[in-house]
Parts: structure tokens; C-alpha cells; sequence
């Protein structure tokens, strides 16, 4: 087959789709008077370098993105270890967090970004390796598995958590949680594994709310951080401070009523619209019926990754493509779920949309990553073998 029918164009539409909404809603907010700068350009350049390692990407087969996890997965921990290390000229804390290097010329960047991605890429390599050398599977193999995956998982967790960067954190578990429920681990492990897990949840949000101190002393969770639940459960209280972004935002959303107010006609401030409240912007400008175009975008992009998932010709292939679902699928609910109060504020962005270089150029790999499946997938006779 020639370029043309190989290629994902499917997959290309949604990306331009993401690309008109992003531009349309930066133009939107760098109209507030709190911003100088123009976003939708330095957006339009970031989704062109994003472009042009798409088309790199492309021509490189999944089976080349398996041999390079390990490297990829390496210097991720290496450079989260230097972040941690770097003197503040270099890597300066910004809002309670050391995330950025500072990058003269070129500007700051995040590498907690790229290793949701390298993440992904090793969790997938160990997974398909696992099943591909243990054909008697046991209680004994999945709990190997198991941790294999968790152990993976944790060592950039911790970095990141030392940051801290909770919202980024969840990601990680998020994808982590993504890769044990179809990594093929028996359900009788699964299923009490979970129920911990939501079981610790829920106890990390009563000591919040009765013994804060515990979870600054033993897990490192600030009171800044715990503020952000207390906004969540109860934002007008906290009206002045951290329930501030959380009421705005809702009343952002709900000014726009069914049709929004149009382009151009917003008339709340807000902080960080250009960012972590995008959504936002977009519901008081285009109403109900303009986030519903957003939510439908999302729908069609995981839908198509769904599918790309179910015709890979390889674990690896398979893997991978979860591990980039649990992703985004984690920060479209995670990012809109804040700006509703459906869930505590985070910080993490709404990816595609939102303003942000390492963000942005991060998922932009992984649809990159989406478009190498796509692109050399094979459809055989008798099989896949």
C-alpha cells in the first residue's frame, strides 16, 4: 500500500480538530487583560514541532519505539533525579513546586511530561515480555507481573511526588491502573488490589479533613495541597483563597448557558484560563453546545485510538496503545471533572487544548506513537504470524 492508504487519516482529522479548539479558545483567553502574550501563536509552533516528529515517528515501525524504552525509561529517571538536585538557578520552584528546568533561549521545560510517555513505552515492553516468556500462567506469574509494574511505576512516582506534583502523580497511577486491568493478572488479585486501593483513597481524604499533620509527616502532602480538597467539598467557604479558581470557573461554565456568549464576550476573570481552566473558556463562550463539541472530540479520539488498540498486530502494540488511553482519558476527566467540581483541582491540563509546551509536545508524541501503529499495521491472510 502507498502512503496515502496507510496512512491514519481518521486519526489526522481529530488532530486538526484539537488544533482549531485550541486556537480558538487561546484566542479567547489571551484577551484578558492579565495576559501580554500571545498564546495561540506560541501554540501554533509547538503543535508545528509536534508535526514534524509526527512525520519523524511515522516511519518507524512499534517493534524500534520497544528497543529504546529501556534508554528512554533510564534518562527519564536520571534527569527527575537531576531536577530534584538542581540549585534553583536552573530548576527554580514555582508555586510550592521544583518541575521546570529553566533552559536559557529556549525556556522552561517539564520532564515529568515525557515520562508519562517513557512510562508507558517500558510498562509495555516488560508486559508483552512477561507473556511472551511465561506460557503457565500462575498465582505466582501474576503477582511477578504485578510487580514488575508497580515497581516500574514507582520509582518515577517518587520522584515526582518529591517535587511534589500530586496532579502529575495521578497520572502515573492512572496509567499504571490502566496497564494491570488488561495486562492479563487474574481478577482474584485485581479486584482486592482495587478495592485498597479506593479503600486508601478514601482514608487519605479523612485524615485530610481530621489529621492533615499525619499526611504532611508520613506522605508529604503540604496543606496547600490538602486546601485544594477543602475548596473541593466546600468552595464558597474558601471563596478568597483556594475555592476561588474552583467558583469562578463553575460560574464560567454556567454563564454560557446553551449557546455561550460568543467569541470574544467573556466577562469573568479567571486565573490560569489559559491553562489548567480552558474548559471553561469554552463553556462561557460556546455554551453547553460548544463543550459538548469537546467532549465529542475526545469521544472520536479515544474511540480511534480504541480501535487502533484492537487491530495492532503485536502485545507490545497493544500495551502501548492502553497505556496512551488510560493517559488521556485520566487527564480529559481529571481536567474537566475540576472545573465542575466533580473532582478536586489538580493543575493537570486538558491535553491538545490546553496552552503549554512540554504538555502539549508530550501528547503529541504519544499521538505519534498512535500513528506508527496505525501506520505499519498489517492485515495477513491466515493470522497474524
Amino acid at each position: 500500500m502507498n502512503f496515502e492508504e496507510r496512512f491514519d487519516w481518521k486519526l489526522c482529522f481529530i488532530l486538526c480538530l484539537f488544533i482549531t479548539i485550541s486556537c480558538v479558545a487561546l484566542y479567547s483567553a489571551q484577551q484578558s487583560p492579565q495576559y501580554s502574550e500571545n498564546f495561540m501563536l506560541k501554540q501554533l509552533v509547538w503543535f508545528g514541532a509536534g508535526g514534524v516528529i509526527i512525520g519523524i515517528m511515522l516511519y518507524f515501525e512499534p517493534d524500534f519505539y520497544k528497543k529504546i524504552s529501556w534508554p528512554l525509561y533510564i534518562a527519564g529517571l536520571l534527569i527527575l533525579i537531576g531536577l530534584v538536585i538542581a540549585p534553583s538557578s536552573i530548576a527554580p520552584i514555582v508555586k510550592g513546586q521544583k518541575s521546570w528546568f529553566i533552559l536559557p533561549g529556549f525556556g522552561s521545560i517539564q520532564p515529568s511530561e515525557f515520562m508519562k510517555v517513557f512510562t508507558i513505552l517500558i510498562l509495555a515492553n516488560v508486559v508483552s515480555n512477561h507473556h511472551e516468556k511465561v506460557r503457565a500462567v500462575t498465582i505466582k506469574s501474576d503477582f511477578i507481573l504485578l510487580g514488575k509494574i508497580v515497581g516500574l511505576t514507582a520509582l518515577p512516582l517518587g520522584l515526582i511526588m518529591q517535587q511534589p506534583d500530586l496532579g502529575t502523580a495521578l497520572v502515573f497511577i492512572a496509567i499504571m491502573s490502566g496497564m494491570i486491568l488488561i495486562s492479563g493478572i487474574t481478577w482474584k488479585i485485581i479486584i482486592p488490589l482495587f478495592g485498597l486501593v479506593a479503600g486508601g483513597g478514601v482514608g487519605v481524604i479523612w485524615l485530610a479533613l481530621s489529621f492533615p499533620q499525619l499526611l504532611d509527616q508520613y506522605l508529604g502532602v503540604k496543606q496547600y495541597q490538602l486546601g485544594r480538597i477543602y475548596a473541593w467539598l466546600n468552595p464558597q467557604q474558601y471563596g478568597s483563597s483556594e475555592g476561588f479558581q474552583l467558583i469562578r470557573a463553575m460560574r464560567s461554565i454556567g454563564s454560557g448557558q446553551m449557546f455561550g456568549k460568543g467569541l470574544g464576550e467573556r466577562e469573568l476573570y479567571l486565573p490560569e484560563a489559559h491553562t489548567d481552566f480552558i474548559f471553561s473558556i469554552i463553556g462561557e463562550e460556546y455554551g453547553f453546545f460548544g463543550s459538548c463539541v469537546v467532549l465529542l472530540a475526545f469521544f472520536m479520539f479515544i474511540y480511534r485510538l480504541t480501535t487502533i488498540a484492537t487491530r495492532a498486530n503485536n502485545r507490545f502494540s497493544t500495551y502501548m496503545m492502553v497505556g496512551l488511553i488510560s493517559m488521556v482519558a485520566f487527564h480529559v476527566f481529571q481536567n474537566i471533572g475540576m472545573s465542575i467540581q466533580l473532582l478536586p483541582i489538580t493543575g493537570i491540563p486538558l491535553p491538545y487544548i490546553s496552552y503549554g509546551g512540554s504538555s502539549l509536545l508530550a501528547f503529541l508524541i504519544a499521538i505519534g506513537l498512535a500513528f506508527s501503529v496505525s501506520y505499519h499495521h498489517r492485515t495477513f491472510m491466515f493470522g497474524k504470524d
